[in-house]
């Protein structure tokens, strides 16, 4: 199955990043970070086919040299809190060869990044996989901020715009100091220019797909703007494939599980209200002629006629127990029309809406829930390390003791910077977001069981349709062609 991923982020300081550090990362290198002092040894990780430094034609010769490159990208930028880089996460697709999918990976930064000035650092991934596990090639790009001037220096990130009165004075702020506006320099950060990256690189593999004659496509665009009513579901990552491909079921792998089978079940409902409200129509149409009969004489002409055709007792047997368990279902429901029968559909559709509605906010607020306690956790586990840290005054010892615990300190100022945006500065709840998970955990559970009443529901009402066409068959004139026969999917 065709899968799509496609996510921007930035890195910088504020989140505890560095960008030789991530460098380092994607490529599997040992690269020294000047700005930070110290060494970022990722030699031993693997899985990185292969890498590529893309220069745009004023960029300078030097910049091919990766540690070159991000020393220098760290050393521009001054400000403690200074964003870094941009860094693209892409999913390759398993139908193509690993050639084909470096030869797109390829084209795609050439074509859409280095194009519009960005120096593109190229990482491939294809992971060792878990026996029995899926396949996870993907690429990494991370591509510089600022421009590349013609000479081959250093642009702006932004300009400043002044604010102007009607006399085109500058306007004054309450310090006497000129108000302005910080005006980017690029579109690159811009959510349209995003959204043609990820239309650019959807088109692109589905041509791919075209040309190889393969029956799949993958699409950029939400469940929401593709028309679908799905839940989506939670991104897992590396760790947590690897944990469900060796038999270890994790929270997030599990609420996956819940979210397909609950997709599963919307599609099929979905598709069979609108099939009824779509026949409801057609029926409407055909029986607007003088006097409309009931549903009920419909269904007794068609019994009429099948024991008419019986060729045994049994036979005649079967067609009334049918004919009685149909009949049950419009009674029960006081359904004698099929002004009533679409009543009772709009009612069964209003319900499923209802259902749907809730099990996707429940599913978007677990989601949210999954990685605040994450961060929560962390934050608890790590905050001695970080206190630590603090009591040191020598600076030497303080370098040491941050280069010894850098892995363990970026993962606590992520954590803090999530939180602090979540919560302002007040208390981590993680006992509170934890119990709130388990009681949406099983409210969720006992409301996914709810779908399947409806399905038999609308099997029911599937079932007086096919009645009711088989009679109107019979009704049409000789000379006119059959109608097309209808999938019941009973």
């Amino acid at each position: 199955m065709a899968l799509y991923h496609f996510s921007v982020d930035q890195i910088k300081r504020s989140a505890g990043q560095s960008a030789v550090a991530a460098a380092a990362y994607r490529a599997g290198e040992r690269l020294y970070s000047d700005y930070y002092g110290e060494d970022n040894d990722y030699t031993r990780k693997g899985g990185v086919i292969c890498t590529e430094i893309f220069l745009p034609p004023h960029a300078p010769p030097e910049y091919q040299d990766r540690a070159t490159l991000w020393n220098t990208v760290e050393m521009v930028e001054k400000h403690p809190k200074a964003q870094l880089a941009y860094s693209f996460d892409i999913t390759l697709q398993n139908e193509l060869s690993l050639e084909e999918n470096i030869r797109l990976a390829r084209e795609f930064v050439q074509k859409y990044l280095v194009s519009k000035g960005m120096i593109a650092d190229l990482a491939i991934h294809d992971p060792d996989k878990e026996e029995g596990g899926i396949p996870n090639p993907h690429f990494h790009v991370m591509t510089t901020m600022r421009p590349i001037n013609p000479d081959g220096t250093w642009g702006q990130k932004q300009r400043r715009e002044y604010v102007l009165d009607d006399e085109g004075k500058p306007v004054l702020d309450k310090d006497g100091k000129p108000l302005f506006n910080a005006v980017p320099t690029t579109d690159w950060g811009r959510p349209e220019t995003l959204e043609a990256w990820r239309e650019a690189w959807c088109r692109m593999v589905n041509e791919k797909f075209e040309e190889k004659g393969l029956d799949v496509r993958i699409d950029h665009r939400s469940y929401v703007r593709q028309g679908l009513d799905l839940i989506p579901t939670v991104h897992e990552g590396p760790t947590v494939r690897k944990m469900e491909a060796k038999g270890i079921r994790t929270d997030k792998g599990e609420l996956n599980r819940w979210i397909r089978a609950t997709n599963r079940l919307m599609l099929d409902i979905k598709k069979k209200i609108n099939a009824l409200f779509g026949w409801i129509s057609e029926v409407k149409e055909e029986l607007s002629k003088p006097k409309t009969p009931s549903l009920a004489d419909l269904l007794i002409a068609y019994y009429e006629d099948r024991n008419a055709g019986a060729y045994s007792q049994k036979a005649r047997g079967r067609n009334l127990k049918e004919f009685s368990e149909t009949v049950n279902y419009l009674i029960e429901n006081k359904i004698l029309s099929l002004d009533e029968l679409e009543s009772r559909l709009s009612a069964v559709s209003a319900e499923f809406d209802a259902l749907s509605g809730s099990m996707k906010e429940k599913s978007a607020r677990m989601k949210e829930l999954q990685e605040l306690i994450r961060q929560g956790e962390n934050y608890k586990r790590l905050k001695p390390v970080y206190d630590e840290l603090n009591g040191i005054k020598w600076k030497k010892q303080r370098e040491k003791f941050e280069n010894a615990h850098d892995a363990d300190l970026r993962l606590f100022y992520t954590a803090r910077r999530i939180l602090k945006e979540n919560l302002g500065g007040k208390p981590v709840p993680l006992n509170a977001w934890k119990q709130e998970y388990d009681r949406l955990k099983r409210e969720y559970a006992e409301l996914s069981p709810q779908y399947r009443p409806l399905r038999e529901d609308l099997m029911k009402m599937r079932r007086v349709q096919y009645h009711v066409d088989r009679v109107l068959e019979r009704r049409e004139p000789a000379q006119e062609p059959p109608k097309k026969k209808r999938d019941m999917e009973l």
